[in-house]
């Protein structure tokens, strides 16, 4: 069965406790048409679900698609776009991750595979990072579309000649999303 065709956003917004206080100022500031990954894994469930429909509200305004970190129920259940992690089942957009060859070849039926992290991050200190160039290679042996994380800002993005990435600290400051096409 061919895989299905989505169009994907070439930006990505993850959400995260980090980042919580500036999602709103930054969601407003990405390109049309970008994508927000909801995970807020640290709130409680009832606080995370308004959370999540605060986010949702302001990002679908500006024409982004809304992804739910957790299983594809709950990501309809939420009225979101697609899911993020949690296996690859169910209906709607289908997001992995992965950090190695051996990943990506378990995210084979996802519709798109965030793979990291390229650059150092403060979310996994001292971890080995994949650079652009291994990020690259491993990339190309995936069935899907690849997402950039970790590390990634708008600079890099364009320094490494990666079009489709994602951030948790890289879009929170206006600087940090200068020289993104689209901009606003």
């Amino acid at each position: 069965m061919p895989r299905r065709q989505r169009r994907l956003p070439d930006v990505w917004l993850v959400s995260d406790e980090r980042n919580d206080a500036v999602l709103d100022a930054a969601l407003k500031r990405l390109p049309r048409g970008s994508g927000l990954i909801f995970r807020h894994y640290h709130l409680p469930d009832p606080v995370r679900r308004a959370r999540f429909d605060q986010l949702a509200r302001l990002a679908r305004a500006r024409g982004h698609i809304v992804v739910l970190a957790g299983d594809a129920r709950t990501a309809r259940r939420w009225g979101a776009d697609g899911s993020y992690g949690a296996g690859v089942e169910g209906t709607g957009l289908r997001l992995a991750s992965a950090h190695s060859a051996r990943e990506l070849a378990k995210a084979g039926r996802a519709d798109a595979v965030l793979l990291s992290p390229v650059f150092a991050t403060r979310s996994h200190p001292g971890i080995r990072t994949l650079g652009p160039l291994r990020w690259r290679l491993l990339a190309r042996l995936a069935p899907m579309p690849v997402i950039a994380l970790g590390g990634m800002t708008a600079r890099r993005a364009r320094a490494a000649g990666i079009a489709r990435w994602a951030a948790i600290d890289g879009l929170g400051s206006s600087q940090r999303l200068a020289g993104i096409p689209g901009d606003s």
